[in-house]
């Protein structure tokens, strides 16, 4: 299935390219929202489906991945190198902010992992690519959640600009000035649910994670934000920093509930040395 998709690849390098005047394809394009088209792509590298390959564009189309070369011919090695019928995609959640759309997705590509994937669009194709994946964890979090379970259900749509603004003002004052005497602002009470693999729930839960690290000299930093992304009750921030001093992207997903933070997932990864990057575009690179 995987060199299906593959081969498909590298002929839209070719077909694409030209004007496309398959009228029913364009249709189907064209009744999918953007949200719809990035779900079927990221689908694809399970199922193998070709009509996918069309929601990118061929000749514009820029990779942040810096394990995978850029364009759709990177996209393309990297299919081929999975070893056959190992994939498995589960979009778990999708959401779409103006020309982004941004999902949480449960794959096995290279292994279990879990990832975020941020796609942005023009004129309906996806023109760029972001992403953070980390593997997943064997165990529950300290208080028996998952990375991936939860609130699944989108509300609170004509909050979207209050909410965003919301987890703007937590990752400046709590993850990167670390005025950690304004958490109360954020949260009700203790009540908090928390998917990262190695804290508990509740504010409380935090507190005693960042204390347990600082005792084995471990530092999690957060130094500069880079987007803040929402659909209703629910809003990604892309952050840089330092977890134990090595160069980290931190994506967080907020649950927004009544003005303050009722839930969080996040996917933590150490941003490779520049020597191992298969592309130029910066990890953060157009954002």
């Amino acid at each position: 299935m995987k060199k299906t998709i593959a081969s498909a690849l590298v002929v839209a390098l070719v077909s694409l390219t030209a004007c496309n005047d398959d009228s029913n394809s364009n249709e189907e394009s064209m009744t999918l929202s953007n949200k719809d088209k990035a779900v079927a792509v990221l689908n694809s590298i399970e199922t193998g489906d070709e009509q996918a390959i069309s929601y990118i564009n061929p000749l514009e189309y820029t990779q942040h991945n810096l394990a995978v070369g850029d364009g759709l011919a990177g996209f393309g090695a990297v299919l081929q190198a999975l070893p056959e019928g190992s994939a498995r995609v589960d979009v778990i959640r999708a959401f779409e902010d103006e020309e982004f759309v941004f999902t949480h997705t449960d794959y096995n590509f290279f292994g279990p992992k879990i990832g975020f994937d941020l796609f942005r669009f023009e004129d309906g194709v996806i023109v760029e690519h972001w992403d953070n994946l980390i593997a997943t964890s064997e165990l529950p979090n300290p208080s028996g959640h998952s990375q991936i379970d939860g609130s699944t259900t989108v509300t609170d749509l004509d909050k979207t600009a209050e909410n965003k603004a919301l987890v703007t003002d937590f990752v400046d004052t709590i993850l990167v000035k670390g005025e950690f005497d304004k958490l109360a602002n954020f949260f009700d009470g203790d009540n908090y649910l928390q998917h990262n693999p190695q804290i508990g729930d509740g504010v409380s839960g935090l507190g005693a994670a960042l204390e347990a690290m600082a005792q084995q000299g471990i530092e999690m930093i957060y130094t500069k934000n880079y987007k803040v992304l929402g659909q209703g009750n629910f809003v990604l921030s892309i952050s840089e920093g330092t977890l134990g001093g090595a160069e980290t992207s931190f994506y967080d997903l907020f649950r927004i509930e009544n003005g303050k933070v009722a839930e969080h997932w996040d996917v933590i990864e150490t941003i490779a040395p520049i020597s191992e990057w298969k592309n130029n575009n910066g990890k953060f690179g157009g954002l």
